[in-house]
């Protein structure tokens, strides 16, 4: 393969996920440029040729080879019956690190109560395989319909509920709407063609991004310190100080000082800093990270 026919095709989700997403990759090393209308944004790696995609059209792509590879959903791969080689994890959301349901709620003065309450009634969402399917594990008929958007004004003056995704539930709150039972929880995946997974360059491309997304990952909410102490005083200090495995120490130079060095959850940072220096530590400092690589 030439240089110029070495080129990764990579979807990037478009909506909810675009401005967090090229957060995550620009910690991760690659700076990513949407500009205007454009479904392409230009990347600092002339390797990749990034598309921006909807997050529940990616996997159809992937799986048909149109993208190498691309950043999702589990909900949407689940939803579209997509088979695609799963890279990895990656546990970020549209406003948290936390992972998004797929929820069915009804209004707060309905009488539905229960799944078994609707029986016969209609229900609307964007995910309709997934809500068909759990409703027939559960012998329950329903009528399904797809919903293109601004589905929790719909109940109850349109339909009896809807299968909503939910990450903090304050939109469901807003609209008087009170979760019956939660259908799926799913976290954002990077995804891979599988015949591009076969392939020993793209997949070798593929797994440094992966890796440095997850340092990237890693690394949020974290921060490094590295502080001077003497000698003597290192098991005490070491107990105060938590870290990924274990600290870094090394001497100064015709001294009987030692440098440490650890990384630690920055909200405890405010809490150690002060024991630290109480307990001898000297030169205390604390430095922002963008990836963590274990």
């Amino acid at each position: 393969m030439s240089n110029e026919e070495k080129k990764l095709v990579i979807g990037l989700p478009k909506g909810s996920l675009e401005k967090p997403t090229a957060e995550l990759f620009a910690k991760a090393g690659y700076n990513i440029n949407i500009s205007g209308r454009s479904y392409y944004p230009s990347i600092n790696d002339d390797e990749i040729k990034a598309i921006l995609i909807r997050s529940q059209e990616m996997s159809r792509y992937v799986e048909g080879g149109s993208l190498d590879c691309g950043i999702t959903g589990k909900d949407w791969i689940l939803e579209n019956g997509s088979d695609v080689v799963e890279i990895c994890e990656l546990m970020y959301s549209k406003q948290t690190s936390n992972p998004v349901k797929w929820v069915l709620a009804a209004h707060e003065d309905s009488p539905f109560k229960k799944p078994e309450d609707l029986e016969g009634k209609l229900v609307a969402t964007e995910a309709v395989n997934l809500t068909k399917k759990y409703f027939a594990e559960k012998n329950i008929n329903v009528d399904v319909e797809f919903s293109w958007g601004a589905t929790e004004v719909k109940c109850p003056g349109l339909v009896d509920a809807i299968v909503e995704l939910t990450e903090t539930g304050s939109s469901l709150r807003a609209n008087r709407l009170e979760i019956i039972d939660t259908l799926a929880v799913s976290t954002t995946r990077f995804i891979a063609n599988k015949e591009a997974w076969e392939d020993e360059w793209k997949r070798s491309k593929i797994e440094r991004i992966a890796m440095l997304l997850n340092g990237a990952l890693l690394a949020r909410n974290k921060v490094g310190i590295k502080l001077n102490i003497p000698e003597a005083k290192l098991d005490e200090i070491s107990k105060v100080l938590p870290s990924l495995k274990e600290p870094t120490v090394s001497h100064l130079k015709n001294s009987d000082w030692l440098a440490v060095e650890v990384i630690v959850d920055e909200t405890v940072v405010r809490e150690i800093i002060p024991e630290l220096k109480q307990a001898g530590a000297q030169d205390i400092i604390e430095y922002p990270l963008n990836k963590v690589i274990v």
